[in-house]
């Protein structure tokens, strides 16, 4: 069927409609003839016609309504889509060191970051074990690579990818208008959402109950502007819980939102920008080769193929049955409990699920009630174990690289032969020396002032002090007593699990 193209007079009588008037004449209307509609106020917003701030405004107000009711129909459509076969003998158990190979195809390196990434995406479809991970790196560090590689694994429909937007635009965009509730449904059930950018504040707030877990369906109130009726209130019904990625160059984190996250840094070694840089010229040099091969390798496609056959299952909920063993290698260490402990349990007994999930054609299943084993106690620990650290400081990872491989290392060579003199502190430049002859890259001055430092000091990480001589000068001093801790803690972590895999 032939759909023409919406003329200039067709589409500013669109966009004069008010919300009632454009939902009935969008009642009826194709997912073809959506998408054309879309297509032509696209065309309209880029014209080289002038228009007015005002007619901006209307014709992105009427594509996000527009773009709910497409992406409402597509969802309806792809539930009446025949049930897909797959043969699942084929399948067998994977381990996470199974699972980093065939994620090593395309990421190099980040060997804990990829896979928790990865399970992060398949929390999508439990219950309620859905993870939230936050990736945070300067520019160019590859933060947005490993999620958008990995979704590439998933099912298109079953991933929203979002670069920066407004909070009306994303539940516009994202819902579907119901007549009964006269307010918009946004369903991020079994749905993986990454944000490329930072969010826009104002919708990280609304997000907060979801990345909370704290109802299956929340009410959000928004208000929109429109010319005949001005300001207006609108209900949003969000209903389910994502797997959410967020990907920032913002090294400094709200409080409420590092409890409702897990935080990860892309590794920056010199290791892994050279791997990264081959994996790039065999990419770039021929895509259509690479793609193929990419493509025809059988670890690959029975991943994606065990993805949605994981999907089909719909597993409801997943029980941990040894408690005691939960508990027992938890308190081997932690040696003095804290509020955030609770929320750090969840995240282990969620990695806990996750690996009886990636193997639930060899777990014990009771319709769709999935039994997780000691087997997946002990590969949720051997995650758990290398973030740990960061996890409980509350700061992402490579603000504690920094602290380590930087601020610990110059200020023990500045005082390595000093003996019965007072301790020296390290300036700022000789932190920032420091980090260029590490990292081969200049740290910017405002980033240290404004966020690093800060959040190193609120960790209790580092103490400053104002140099003698010179009142203008910072002089930082690493907190000896927690550094000592710190590396106590990590040597005790690196022997969290043994060589045959038995937890210690």
């Amino acid at each position: 069927m032939k759909i023409n193209m919406l003329n200039n007079q067709q589409i500013n009588y669109l966009i004069e409609l008010d919300e009632l008037r454009l939902i009935e004449y969008l009642k009826n209307r194709s997912y073809e003839e959506l998408n054309h509609i879309v297509s032509d106020l696209k065309n309209h917003l880029s014209s080289e016609k002038l228009l007015t701030q005002e007619e901006r405004i209307k014709c992105i107000t009427t594509m996000s309504f527009v773009e709910a009711h497409r992406n409402g129909l597509s969802q309806k459509e792809k539930q009446d889509l025949d049930f897909e076969f797959i043969d699942t003998s084929e399948f067998k158990p994977l381990t996470t060191t199974d699972l980093g190979k065939i994620l090593g195809l395309t990421i190099k390196k980040d060997e804990n970051n990829k896979i928790i990434t990865f399970l992060t995406h398949l929390s999508a479809y439990t219950g309620d074990s859905q993870l939230n991970v936050s990736f945070n790196a300067p520019s160019s560090s590859g933060k947005s690579y490993i999620p958008i590689e990995i979704a590439s694994l998933f099912p298109i429909e079953d991933v929203i990818e979002v670069g920066y937007c407004s909070p009306t635009a994303f539940f516009h965009g994202h819902g579907t208008f119901n007549k009964e509730k006269q307010g918009y449904i946004v369903n991020l059930s079994r749905k993986v959402l990454i944000f490329l950018d930072q969010p826009h504040q104002q919708l990280l707030a609304h997000l907060r109950p979801v990345l909370s877990h704290d109802k299956k369906e929340i009410i959000i109130k928004i208000t929109d502007k429109s010319q005949k009726y001005g300001l207006q209130t609108k209900n949003i019904y969000i209903i389910g819980y994502p797997a959410v990625i967020f990907c920032t160059a913002g090294l400094r984190i709200d409080e409420q939102e590092a409890t409702r996250m897990i935080l990860l840094s892309p590794e920056m070694s010199q290791d892994k920008i050279k791997d990264a840089i081959i994996e790039k010229i065999k990419r770039e040099s021929d895509k259509t080769s690479y793609k193929l091969l990419l493509e025809q390798n059988p670890d690959r496609q029975l991943l994606k193929q065990r993805i949605r056959a994981i999907k089909q299952e719909e597993i409801n909920e997943i029980i941990v049955k040894n408690q005691d063993l939960i508990k027992k290698v938890f308190f081997e260490r932690v040696k003095k409990f804290k509020p955030k402990h609770s929320r750090d349990m969840g995240r282990i007994l969620s990695f806990t699920k996750l690996f009886a999930l990636l193997n639930l054609w060899y777990r014990k299943k009771e319709g769709d009630v999935l039994f997780a084993n000691d087997e997946d106690i002990k590969e949720a620990f051997s995650i758990w174990d290398k973030i740990a650290t960061s996890q409980e400081l509350g700061i992402p990872p490579v603000i504690y690289d920094l602290f380590k491989d930087i601020i610990v290392v110059a200020f023990k060579e500045k005082n390595r032969d000093e003996i019965n003199f007072e301790t020296q502190g390290i300036s700022k430049a000789e932190l920032q020396q420091k980090h260029y002859d590490i990292y081969g890259r200049f740290l910017p001055d405002w980033q240290l002032r404004q966020q690093i430092l800060p959040m190193l000091e609120t960790a209790g990480l580092i103490r400053t002090d104002t140099d003698l001589k010179d009142k203008r000068k910072l002089i930082i001093y690493p907190t000896l007593e927690i550094n000592q801790q710190e590396l106590k803690n990590n040597s005790e972590l690196s022997g969290g699990v043994d060589k045959g895999g038995d937890i210690k």
